[in-house]
């Protein structure tokens, strides 16, 4: 999550170069709330389904690690937390990092 959010804020910067500071501001709130809109929206709908969900809870300290590392660290609670969000909300368009962190806020 915090590669993307650094691809983003480079992003940002890379196109607001020319622009004044504050629609620099604005253009990276936008952004932000944006990605922080998507997070919130995946944890509230694993936390409306999985909020005591025995695999999905054991799963915390290796969502923990997970996005600790940047995604390099994958341990099988949480490989297996995801195939089980997955397989019981087959709707839901959400990468790897964002289902950890919403397991991390349940």
């Amino acid at each position: 999550m915090k590669t993307s959010l650094l691809a983003l804020g480079t992003a940002a910067l890379l196109l607001a170069g020319p622009l004044s500071a504050a629609s620099f501001v604005a253009t990276t709130d936008v952004l932000v709330r944006g990605t922080v809109d998507i997070t919130n929206a995946t944890t509230r709908a694993t936390a409306a389904v999985f909020g005591d969900d025995k695999v999905v809870l054991d799963a915390r300290d290796d969502a923990a690690r997970y996005v600790a590392s940047e995604g390099a660290q994958r341990g099988a609670f949480l490989e297996a937390a995801l195939v089980h969000i997955r397989g019981k909300l087959p709707e839901l368009q959400a990468d790897d990092g964002a289902l950890a962190e919403a397991i991390l806020m349940l």
